[in-house]
């Protein structure tokens, strides 16, 4: 027999309880007895009664489990890359303290939100390039993610689609990652980007995987910090740079993916965690099993039926 749970502390107390309780009881019973000239063997019975459900009590309480059944034990592991914009629009202070700041402590929340899945981390440069493979250790994963900075090449600029093409790459020739339900995540400003190849769009669709995005920035923008001046165009003016929504709403819509906006609060994490839970994948790992099952009601029913019987039987306690 196995059980559900271990004896702990509470029913030592309980026992401890009923015993002396009863004892004294018992004890007081006789006594009144002795001075009544008279025998009270009555409480016997009703000690070992009230004793039985007790103990039955107890034990349906800790959960006891015999025998075996089948279920079935269905499995879903889940992948996704994280693709995060660095390009150097991701320097904007309108979401504090930057947008890549933002993003960065999103991350990290959104690892401790979902403990179970496994996460590789793609940053969307000139040349995109992975920073940490599929893993389950989320640590290694958060120390990656705090050491990213934005892009320092002149052009300071991402390219999202081949980011896109990169993930799509990994989770298909990851052996690991075969039967998991497949997911990739952007996080971008979308700002200056044009559209994606309508093959790779289609891909993505084809092959299940699906692309949620997440806008990080306002649509009034700011100007990007530059040393001690701001970033300028050719003819000295400051860049501004703002939100391009319609861009990350049209890549999520072209995958049949999902758009999500990131606030101040960080309060999307738990939506976006939620969509990712309720991913449904081709293939999962299902298989028969052989389980005990807590039988505890056996023991609830006859400790039941035993207090009916104590609250209905009487028993003389003195006999005159």
């Amino acid at each position: 027999m196995n059980w559900l749970y271990s004896f702990t502390r509470a029913e030592f107390i309980f026992i401890g309880l009923f015993v002396g309780l009863y004892t004294l009881y018992v004890w007081r019973t006789f006594r009144l007895a002795a001075q009544l000239n008279t025998l009270a063997w009555g409480v016997v019975p009703k000690f070992f009664l009230r004793g039985s459900y007790l103990t039955l009590l107890i034990i349906a309480l800790l959960g006891p489990s015999f025998g075996e059944t089948e279920g079935d034990l269905v499995t879903t592991d889940r992948d996704t890359f994280l693709v995060v914009d660095i390009s150097r629009s991701m320097d904007a202070s309108d979401v504090m303290p930057t947008r890549l700041e933002r993003i960065k402590y999103d991350v990290q929340q959104l690892c401790d939100t979902l403990p179970t899945n496994r996460f590789g981390l793609i940053l969307a440069a000139n040349i995109p390039f992975v920073l940490s493979p599929l893993t389950a250790d989320h640590d290694a994963l958060k120390q990656f993610i705090r050491e990213v900075r934005t892009n320092a090449s002149p052009s300071g600029g991402a390219n999202l689609c081949s980011a896109l093409e990169l993930a799509r790459q990994k989770l298909l020739t990851d052996p690991s990652a075969r039967l998991s339900v497949k997911s990739i995540i952007v996080f971008s400003d979308g700002e200056n980007f044009s559209p994606c190849e309508r093959t790779l769009l289609s891909q993505l669709r084809s092959q299940g995987l699906t692309v949620l995005t997440v806008g990080i920035g306002t649509e009034t923008g700011a100007p990007i910090r530059n040393g001690r001046d701001f970033v300028r165009d050719d003819d000295k003016q400051i860049v501004r740079t703002r939100l391009n929504r319609s861009f990350l709403q049209d890549l999520a819509r072209d995958t049949r993916g999902h758009y999500l906006e990131a606030d101040a609060s960080g309060q999307y994490v738990n939506e976006l965690a939620n969509v990712v839970r309720d991913l449904k994948g081709r293939s999962v790992d299902q298989r028969r099993i052989a389980v005990s099952t807590n039988k505890y009601y056996y023991f609830l029913m006859v400790a039941l039926t035993l207090l009916a019987l104590d609250l209905i039987v009487t028993i003389r306690t003195f006999r005159l």
